[in-house]
C-alpha cells in the first residue's frame, strides 16, 4: 500500500446519461437517466486509489454549503482523508454537467471553489509520510496553476514522486507554462488532444517524441484506441480493452489511478499499462465519475480473465 496526497478539484457531477442528440441552441434533449456524483478529475483519481487499497490524503477548498458537504461526505466514505480540506464560507462549490453515451461525453462546469486553490494553500508539513504527489486538472485551477511547478518540486525534495494529468483547457490556448512545470513531473497523464494542442503537432508519434524530453515518462491516452507512450526512444502502443460501457465519465481518473497504483508499486512499464487499461475498462460499468472505480481484486480478476 502506498500513501499518496492528491492536491485539486473536488465538485459534483450531475450526470445526465443516455442521450440520442446533441444539445443545441433553442432545443431540449431528452436522456435516460440523471444521478448526482462526487465530481471533480483530481477527486476522481483519489477515489479510483483509494478503492485499489492506497492510503490517499486530499487538498482541496470548497464552500461552506450543500455541495461541499455532498462532497467531503462522499470522500470520507471511501477513507480518504479530507482534514486539509479547507471551507470557505464566501465561496460556492463548483459544479459540473455531464452529458454522457458510451462512447462520447460533453462537460459544462461552474467553477467555483474549483478555481479558488492555490499553492498557498498546501500546508508546509503535507508531504510529511506520503510517497506520492498527484494532481488533476491543470487548466482548470487558475488558482493552483502559477504556483503547481514549484509545488511539485517541493513534493520532489521531500522524496515524493509526482504525476499530473492536465485536462482539458477551455480557452484552448495551451499555455507554454504547462511544459515548464513538467520538469518538475514524473509521470504526465494527457488524452491525445491535449498532447497534440502542446506539441503543435497533428501526428501523435512525432507530439510524443517531442515532449519527451527524458524526464517526464508520458502516457497518452486515446479513448477506445488505447493509449500510447515512449520507451526507449519507440513509441509503444496498446489496445484498450473492449467493454460494453454503460458510461464512460470516470474512465480517465480510473486509467490515472490503475497506472500509478502498479508504477508505484515497481511493476514492469507493460503491467503499468494493462493494469491500467483494466481499471479505465471497469469503472465504464456504471454510471457517474466514482461509481464503478475497480478494486485491487476486480482488476486482479478481470485481467485473469481477459487472458
Amino acid at each position: 500500500m502506498k500513501r499518496v496526497i492528491v492536491v485539486g478539484e473536488v465538485n459534483p457531477d450531475l450526470v445526465m446519461s443516455g442521450y440520442r442528440n446533441r444539445a443545441l441552441p433553442g432545443t431540449e434533449v431528452l436522456v435516460e437517466d440523471a444521478t448526482l456524483v462526487l465530481g471533480g478529475a483530481s477527486a476522481n483519481c483519489a477515489v479510483a486509489l483509494a478503492r485499489l487499497g492506497n492510503q490517499v490524503a486530499f487538498v482541496s477548498k470548497v464552500g461552506a454549503d450543500l455541495w461541499g458537504d455532498f462532497c467531503l461526505g462522499a470522500m470520507g466514505r471511501e477513507g480518504i482523508d479530507v482534514s486539509r480540506v479547507t471551507r470557505d464560507p464566501r465561496l460556492k462549490t463548483g459544479i459540473t454537467v455531464s452529458l454522457t453515451s458510451p462512447r462520447d461525453r460533453a462537460l459544462i462546469t461552474h467553477l467555483g471553489s474549483i478555481a479558488a486553490l492555490r499553492a498557498g494553500d498546501v500546508p508546509p508539513d503535507a508531504f510529511e509520510g506520503f510517497d506520492h504527489m498527484h494532481v488533476s486538472s491543470y487548466f482548470l485551477q487558475g488558482g493552483l496553476r502559477p504556483g503547481l511547478r514549484a509545488l511539485f518540486a517541493a513534493a520532489r525534495e521531500r522524496g515524493l514522486s509526482t504525476s499530473l494529468n492536465p485536462g482539458f483547457d477551455p480557452s484552448e490556448l495551451w499555455g507554454a507554462d504547462l511544459l515548464d512545470t513538467l520538469s518538475e513531473v514524473d509521470l504526465f497523464l494527457p488524452d491525445e488532444l491535449v498532447l497534440l494542442a502542446m506539441a503543435g503537432d497533428e501526428a501523435l508519434d512525432s507530439a510524443l517524441r517531442r515532449l519527451s524530453q527524458g524526464r517526464t515518462r508520458i502516457v497518452v491516452k486515446l479513448g477506445v484506441e488505447g493509449f500510447a507512450t515512449v520507451e526507449a526512444g519507440k513509441v509503444m502502443r496498446r489496445a484498450a480493452f473492449e467493454m460494453d460501457a454503460a458510461d464512460i465519465t470516470g474512465a480517465d481518473a480510473s486509467f490515472d489511478a490503475g497506472f500509478l497504483d502498479a508504477w508505484l508499486a515497481g511493476r514492469p512499464l507493460v503491467e503499468c499499462l494493462r493494469r491500467a487499461a483494466a481499471a479505465g475498462a471497469l469503472s465504464t460499468r456504471g454510471k457517474g465519475a466514482t461509481a464503478a472505480h475497480a478494486t485491487a481484486a476486480e482488476v486482479e480478476d478481470f485481467l485473469r480473465q481477459a487472458g
